[in-house]
């Protein structure tokens, strides 16, 4: 009976009336006989009748009220007129089995964002506390004598003073990645020359190379490539891409940057031969404060926001960025630029000249 909708069942009761009203009739008719006459039969059918159609419309009424005003709560009315109450019962099934899974998908999405602001605010507690430990740590030897001693004092409070350069670029980073998801920090597209920016970075990180002897290049020598963007901000990108690729490049390793023209776009690729990322790691490797090798890259002395930066600004740019890697073989991050148009006169740097 509980699967039965109320159509369904309002005719049954009636039916069940009809026959009691029935055979009341009779008894009433004749002395206990249930000899079927017309007077009975309509005796029965008219109340029965009435009484189905009494109820149906009024229950109808009932429903469709009561719908109506628990969807406009909810702020998703259907269209619930010339409908029968069996549609009505129907409707209100599917509606409320679609909020449900509605809220499912909610629920399992709060979830996820608790999980990562968890995870985020335990990251970025150890990103600072290693810095301020630090320099707490020099501090408190200097107060304890060694601030007396020529030879230790000036050591420390050098030291002390990379820490705090560490901890400005943490805050920095952050400053930046909420800006570039609030849409506060403005693109401004310019037509540059890119091998020449390419070739300026990989100049200011020849240092840091040559620290584990990897061979920062472009793949080849490449013509004049004039494309569109921000060159501040593209700086960076590159600047992080080149930068990550060296504190997880093998000593004495490669790291290639491959230009490609196609169509309207120019393809750039910076392509390492270190210790590669698992695929079970590339879902996440743009989040924030996220590590590969949570130990090794904290060594190395990044902030751990390098790539969510450079996310946001290529975002920024339209275009996206992909990568692809094999573990103990090496990685390659790609995004594409938009080509400059030919007709420009450009300067050195790819401002236009009037």
């Amino acid at each position: 009976m509980k699967n039965l909708r109320p159509g369904l069942l309002l005719f049954t009761g009636c039916l069940i009336l009809f026959l009691v009203t029935f055979c009341s009739s009779l008894l009433l008719q004749g002395s206990g006989s249930f000899t079927p006459n017309l007077n009975a039969f309509i005796t029965a059918l008219v109340p029965s009748t009435s009484a189905f159609f009494i109820f149906y419309f009024a229950l109808k009424r009932f429903v469709q009220n009561r719908l109506q005003n628990i969807f406009r709560i909810l702020q998703s009315p259907p269209t619930l007129r010339h409908k029968n109450v069996n549609e009505l019962i129907t409707e209100a099934e599917r509606h409320v089995n679609v909020l449900n899974d509605y809220r499912i998908r909610e629920i399992k999405q709060l979830k996820v964002q608790d999980e990562f602001r968890k995870e985020f605010i335990g990251n970025l507690s150890h990103e600072l506390k290693t810095p301020i430990f630090s320099i707490q740590g020099f501090l408190d030897s200097l107060l304890d004598g060694a601030l007396e001693n020529p030879e230790i004092n000036r050591n420390f409070i050098e030291r002390a003073s990379i820490a705090t350069d560490r901890m400005v670029q943490l805050i920095e980073d952050l400053d930046q990645i909420t800006k570039l998801e609030s849409t506060e920090l403005k693109i401004v597209k310019r037509p540059f020359e890119l091998t020449e920016l390419l070739k300026e970075i990989i100049d200011t990180l020849e240092l840091q190379a040559k620290e584990k002897n990897i061979n920062l290049k472009l793949a080849k020598e490449y013509p004049l490539t004039f494309v569109m963007g921000d060159r501040n901000k593209l700086f960076q990108v590159f600047t992080n891409l080149l930068r990550n690729s060296i504190s997880y490049g093998n000593v004495d390793g490669t790291t290639e940057v491959f230009i490609s023209p196609i169509d309207d776009l120019i393809l750039i690729e910076v392509a390492d031969n270190g210790i590669g990322i698992d695929p079970n790691h590339w879902p996440r490797v743009f989040e924030r404060f996220y590590r590969v090798e949570k130990s090794r890259s904290r060594h190395e002395g990044g902030t751990g926001l390098g790539l969510a930066i450079v996310k946001h600004i290529l975002e920024a740019h339209g275009q996206s960025i992909t990568l692809r890697s094999t573990a103990g073989v090496g990685t390659t991050f790609s995004f594409s630029l938009e080509k400059s148009p030919k007709n420009l006169q450009l300067s050195s740097r790819g401002i236009p000249i009037n």
